[in-house]
């Protein structure tokens, strides 16, 4: 970098560029001083070459420029464009070919922590904080800091350590147009933002591969969104982390919730909720609070309560991996719903049912019954089943969100081994000749009692491994032995494991271990099973296409897919 020439001098005050102090402002070879106009100059200013072009959209290039801008303590890469900014931009590092026109004020001030560091209250909302917000989050680092005080400590003093920091940054190729303020914002590289109100305290990681977009009329304030990300349409999001390839828009409104990879938002809202891998929710009255997600779906109108009792919003519960609940479904938290299972009506007994996998939990007058085990025969379980490992949007570089797509697994065998040793044991204490039979303020019929045994034999039947001893945990995502987070935890504690990358490298090597643990084998018994969970998922096709609700083309189209 060198000072202005006067010539140069002389040339920008013909283009009605003023400086505090022309000494402070240093240029690369390359910069052209006919490409600056009606710029402003405050500070310690340096500028790259302005010899190159840069895209604007397919077929359409301009000439690199710097126009309409005051700037303060601001250095600017190598062929940018920069134009009419109503406002200023301040303390800020611009990269490379950035695109940055018509914003209003993008400023950095005090020592910012970008949404790094911020603490939120995660399914407990009246609760101390208990999930650290940063840019190296992942869903298991997440889990293990709601569950271990000690992940949380570790994640602290990490961020503490870092050091100070007294500018913004925009990264490489990154696309400003049309936002409104930009404050205390550290944006990586290829980065679009277009059209957002107001974006403050943040962290918006990015690459050329798994570039984040920022939309339209978008408020996001201390959180951190991860690569290939997009919040657009109206968002509103506060105190929260938005994941890899992770989707919220049209009006969506987050607060202190946690979103992980190609999860799904729009038009609802959530609080203190975590959202793992797959969370899906498109409607407008859909509210979800307290709760922990996975694979799931949320129908119309779902919601839950977590205002129990008088002692505020402290209550909380868990939908396991691949539940849903239907359109008006209503929970009031305390309540554990199983894997694959469907909640339907208003739950109001506060039931744990996570040893009653692939239930139906539906409300019939004042009564909530049970079906245990019929989810496991229906075209929605097979659909998610096979859709969710195709639909991961991330590329290879952004998949720091460790997802077990396996079926079975040990993890969902575990509750299947115990949801069938629970209706055999309550045959034999409430009677072989009983209409009805209680469990967790539920009602279990006997046909359907009966058939969940069956469903339950043949989801083991599915499962060639070696059944399940140990304990297994479902880390957000992630599938593994509950001993082998004991031990991680025991490192952590003893100083062995110190970091966060280490954390997160040790939770690799037990994924790809944990593979070796369950890979199928294609035994008679597991073929003979296989066959028949097919058929069953068949003949349910064959039933919804005989109520009407698919035509014949499509039903031999879904028919020809389950093989």
């Amino acid at each position: 970098m060198r000072p202005l020439t006067p010539h140069e001098i002389a040339v920008l005050k013909e283009h009605n560029c003023s400086a505090e102090d022309w000494s402070q402002i240093t240029v690369s070879d390359g910069f052209i001083a006919d490409s600056l106009s009606s710029v402003t100059f405050y500070g310690k200013i340096s500028i790259g070459a302005l010899t190159g072009t840069i895209g604007i959209e397919e077929g359409f290039e301009r000439q690199c420029a710097i126009r309409n801008v005051t700037l303060k303590d601001v250095s600017i890469g190598n062929n940018c464009f920069i134009d009419n900014i109503s406002g200023y931009i301040a303390n800020t590092n611009i990269g490379n070919s950035c695109y940055i026109v018509g914003a209003g004020i993008i400023s950095t001030t005090g020592t910012p922590t970008f949404g790094n560091g911020t603490v939120i209250s995660v399914l407990n909302e009246g609760g101390d904080g208990n999930v650290v917000i940063y840019d190296k989050l992942t869903a298991q680092v997440a889990w293990l800091m709601m569950h271990y005080p000690e992940v949380r400590t570790l994640v602290l003093n990490e961020i503490a350590a870092r050091p100070g920091v007294t500018r913004g940054e925009i990264g490489q190729g990154c696309r400003i147009v049309g936002a409104g303020e930009i404050s205390n914002a550290y944006i990586c590289p290829f980065c679009e933002i277009q059209g957002s109100t107001h974006v403050s305290n943040v962290t918006l990681l990015s690459s050329s591969d798994a570039p984040t977009f920022i939309g339209p009329d978008v408020i996001i304030e201390n959180s951190v969104v991860a690569k290939g990300a997009t919040v657009t349409t109206g968002a509103k999001v506060s105190d929260s982390f938005v994941g890899e390839s992770v989707h919220i828009g049209k009006g969506f409104s987050s607060e202190a919730s946690l979103f992980f990879a190609n999860a799904y938002m729009d038009n609802g809202e959530s609080c203190a909720a975590l959202c793992g891998p797959f969370s899906c929710s498109h409607h407008k009255s859909t509210l979800l609070i307290g709760g922990q997600f996975s694979f799931y779906n949320a129908g119309s109108g779902t919601n839950q309560s977590n205002h129990a009792y008088k002692m505020g919003p402290i209550h909380w519960g868990v939908l396991e991996r691949g539940s849903k609940t239907a359109s008006g479904c209503h929970i009031l938290w305390p309540a554990h719903i199983g894997v694959f299972s469907m909640v339907m009506g208003k739950l109001t007994t506060h039931p744990r049912l996570q040893n009653l996998p692939f239930s139906y939990v539906l409300q019939a007058g004042e009564k909530t019954y049970i079906v245990p085990g019929i989810n496991l025969k229906t075209v929605g379980t097979w659909r998610d089943i096979n859709k969710w490992p195709k639909r991961d949007g991330r590329p290879e570089s952004a998949r720091r969100d460790i997802i077990d797509f396996d079926f079975p697994n040990p993890y969902i065998i575990q509750f299947v081994i115990a949801g069938k040793e629970l209706l055999q044991s309550l045959l034999e204490q409430q009677g072989l000749d009983a209409d009805e039979y209680r469990f967790e303020g539920c009602y279990i019929k006997y046909k359907a009692l009966i058939d969940g045994i069956k469903y339950y034999d043949l989801a083991l039947r599915l499962y060639t491994a070696e059944l399940p001893t140990d304990e297994w945990l479902d880390l957000c995502g992630m599938l593994t032995p509950k001993k082998n987070i004991d031990m991680l935890i025991s490192d952590i504690n003893e100083g062995e494991v110190t970091t966060t990358e280490e954390i997160t490298d040790n939770l690799t090597t037990q994924a790809r271990h944990n593979k070796y643990l369950y890979s199928p084998a294609k035994t008679p018994e597991y073929i003979e099973a296989y066959d028949e969970w097919l058929d069953m998922i068949r003949r349910d096709a064959e039933r919804e296409f005989a109520m009407g609700d698919v035509d014949e083309t499509q039903l031999k189209e879904f028919l020809e897919k389950v093989k």
